[in-house]
């Protein structure tokens, strides 16, 4: 790897993440000093999390027409939905066929505080008022984010409707600079990622070592090869739909690969992915605010792999087959219970519980999974966060909102061609300065104001 390479945040991330784990592994339990770093950098990311969802949806929100909104809207929730039973149905194939579970061995015991009824969801009612807050401000204390997704998307439809109402776009000129301001804290905060790296995986590595995967490769495996059908397959309906080569994805999206799968987290990698959307794929700020932000909890199609499987594990684990309206079940629940738990590391152990005992599957079964989550958490978020940009580009698609110059890296964002010095020039300027083919009131060709 050459210096020049070495000054790319994705690599400086995976040198990191590597140095940390050997780090781990020769200093043992001692690397458990250096948790406080990574804890630190985490604290960083996550307090600039819950205004910036925030500022994001209600920007996007707030500046589409009502015609726009309805379209973008229903193409982003049907994608979601769509795409999330995709998973469902690949995680049941691949079950069903590979049976992980299967003579599984070294079962540990789950905590007994995990078995409180008081940490485990009631039932599907309580899902669904879980959607809206009574408190926002308390919601914004707490970092429930479905509440504030659907709290950010009411208010930036009440603000779209008063700019349209009174033409006066102070009120969304304020919460989108303040979302400028947000993601320029979180391109600080990244300066010192692989450090807060480096200690988390040396932590880690110090603490678990490699032992733990041993009798869960069957589980780890399915999970990744679920991953690799369910990736290829995206990226395959993305790439007949937009007619977009494909081949540069693995580097546009490989700085947000690198956060994902370091953190486990969708909501820390979050700012990463929207930045990369808009800078390195091209895709319209208006339909990836819009778009991410909605998928930062509920377009978690890594989660809904990881939770069919851990349904169809416990089954073959305790000898227990499965009938079809049980798998179905099963794969709703795992849909459902994406939406609140992928957005924070640590979600996985009342997931685990809440599945066996809806499912009437013996909960000490779920012992090794948990043991493991931290590998699986590494495969849900890789899955979770690339899909929530292919998705944003299915959405921009039929708007003509993906920049092509950008993705094919002949323009920065913002209508600026690349040189071959690395320097930036106005794109195809005209003598009056603005960009080639741009209308008369600076939009790009193609792009709808």
């Amino acid at each position: 790897m050459t210096l020049s390479a070495l000054r790319h945040p994705a690599a400086q991330i995976a040198v990191a993440a590597v140095a940390g784990i050997a780090f781990g592994i020769v200093a043992g339990e001692w690397a458990g000093n250096l948790k406080v770093f990574g804890d630190a950098f985490i604290r960083l990311v996550q307090m600039a999390i819950v205004p910036l969802v925030m500022t994001s949806v209600i920007t996007a929100t707030g500046s589409m027409s009502g015609a726009g909104t309805g379209r973008v809207a229903a193409r982003t929730f049907g994608w979601m939905l769509g795409l999330s039973a995709v998973s469902a149905v690949v995680a049941v194939v691949l079950g069903l066929l590979l049976r992980p579970g299967a003579g599984m061995v070294g079962l540990g015991a789950v905590d007994p505080a995990l078995a409180d009824p008081d940490a485990q969801p009631a039932g599907w009612q309580d899902t669904v008022l879980g959607f809206f807050t009574t408190n926002i401000v308390e919601s914004m204390a707490e970092a429930a984010m479905v509440p504030i997704i659907v709290f950010s998307l009411l208010f930036g439809v009440a603000l779209n409707r008063h700019v349209r109402a009174t033409g006066n776009a102070l009120a969304l000129n304020v919460i989108d600079q303040l979302q400028q301001i947000l993601l320029g804290l979180i391109r600080i905060v990244m300066y010192v990622a692989p450090i807060g790296v480096f200690a988390l995986l040396a932590d880690l590595s110090g603490r678990v070592g490699f032992a733990v995967v041993g009798s869960a490769l069957a589980y780890l495996g399915t999970n990744l090869l679920g991953v690799v059908v369910l990736t290829v397959l995206f990226v395959a309906i993305v790439a007949v739909r937009t007619r977009l080569s494909p081949w540069r994805l693995p580097r546009k999206l490989a700085e947000q690969t690198a956060v994902a799968v370091t953190t486990t987290s969708s909501a820390v990698t979050y700012p990463t992915v929207l930045r990369s959307a808009i800078e390195k794929v091209g895709v319209s700020p208006r339909i990836a605010n819009f778009t991410l932000s909605l998928g930062l909890t509920m377009g978690s199609y890594g989660a809904v792999l990881n939770y069919t499987l851990v349904v169809l594990f416990l089954a073959q684990a305790s000898g227990i087959e499965l009938s079809p309206g049980q798998i179905v079940l099963g794969m709703l629940l795992a849909i459902m219970l994406n939406m609140g738990t992928i957005t924070v590391p640590g979600g996985f152990p009342v997931v685990a519980v809440f599945l066996a005992t809806t499912l009437g599957l013996p909960l000490e079964a779920a012992g090794l999974l948990i043991a493991v989550d931290w590998f699986t958490g590494i495969l849900r978020t890789f899955l979770n966060v690339n899909a929530d940009t292919l998705v944003a580009m299915l959405v921009a698609h039929p708007d003509d909102a993906i920049d092509r110059d950008v993705y094919h890296d002949r323009a920065a964002a913002g209508g600026t061609a690349v040189t071959p010095a690395g320097g930036a020039e106005p794109a195809g300027a005209g003598p009056d300065g603005t960009a080639a083919g741009a209308g008369p009131d600076g939009t790009a060709a193609g792009e709808r104001p």
